[in-house]
């Protein structure tokens, strides 16, 4: 089935390719879903910082049609109907069948939490339902005490990926994006289990604002990471000291699963966060949040009670 799906979107690329007008350089792109949760549009961000519609192109960014992404990458912004005003934006990906995260990938985090560092990547899984868009509220959950955030660099895979090796991996990747880890450390480490049950919520996985190609990025493992908390400085590092970068964690987690073309891996979080504050200090609900790693943009949620 995935070489069959390989097949008709190649096909389909093949026809895009002739009628769509493209740019005259390949220097990547950022993508965005623009418009009301659940009736999002495909966009792309021009040079000066606009959103473009897409939805002439191609019907929305999900793991059936992302991997295109490198050939509408191509395409003239200046050739696409410019949008208005500054629409809700959404995950840049949507439908996505799984979510994996990567735990203690940073030395200094797995120092302030007491935890040795890892010899191989730690795996844990978000829900799917998690994922949320970039400037979304953040819903505290029913019996939430201890709400925490953590800024990672988030991979989205474009092609199926299954025991690829690390000099291959990242061309099954379709592109880098801000992830915002959002945890409950109660529901984390003090009811039991794996860290699934306080990594779930609805709405913990804001992801974007965009979806830039690889070619936009460059260099996953040299890209400034910060995290802010009503405008105070909490987190701040560079990609370069993830103890597994980007490449070795996609051939580490495709050595155990089947990646899919919509994919996220969320890839560690640098020190910083609130749980390892003397006292300790968690999100409540005004509080406001930042995330930004360079070339990939800002995200912004503010904390809302839980839903009753």
């Amino acid at each position: 089935m995935p070489r069959t799906v390989d097949l008709l979107l190649a096909a389909l690329a093949a026809v895009i390719l002739v009628i769509a007008p493209v740019a005259r350089s390949a220097e990547g792109a950022r993508f965005v879903r623009f418009g009301e949760a659940g009736a999002e549009k495909p966009g792309l961000i021009d040079a000066s910082g606009r959103i473009r519609d897409l939805s002439s192109r191609i019907d929305d960014i999900t793991p059936e049609t992302i991997g295109l992404l490198p050939l509408l990458a191509r395409t003239d912004p200046a050739n696409l109907p410019e949008v208005s005003g500054e629409p809700r934006l959404g995950s840049p990906v949507a439908r996505t069948g799984k979510i994996i995260a990567v735990g203690f990938n940073y030395r200094d985090h797995a120092e302030e939490t007491g935890t040795p560092i890892p010899e191989e990547p730690v795996l844990f899984m978000k829900a799917a339902t998690a994922l949320s868009g970039p400037f979304d509220p953040i819903v505290m959950p029913r019996g939430a005490t201890d709400l925490d955030y953590e800024v990672e660099l988030a991979i989205v895979i474009g092609r199926t990926a299954k025991y690829v090796s690390e000099a291959e991996a990242l061309d099954h990747v379709a592109g880098f994006a801000v992830g915002h880890d959002v945890s409950e450390r109660a529901f984390q480490n003090r009811r039991g289990g794996q860290f699934v049950k306080g990594k779930s919520a609805d709405t913990f996985a804001p992801l974007g604002p965009w979806l830039v190609t690889p070619a936009a990025v460059g260099d996953p493992q040299h890209l400034a990471i910060s995290s802010s908390v009503n405008g105070q400085p909490r987190q701040s590092s560079n990609t370069r000291h993830m103890i597994f970068g980007a490449a070795a964690i996609v051939s580490y987690v495709s050595g155990f699963m089947t990646l899919e073309p919509g994919d996220i891996i969320f890839t560690g979080t640098p020190a910083g966060v609130g749980l390892a504050m003397t006292p300790p200090e968690f999100l409540k609900p005004g509080d406001r949040i930042s995330l930004t790693i360079e070339k990939l943009g800002t995200q912004e949620q503010t904390v809302v009670p839980a839903d009753l």
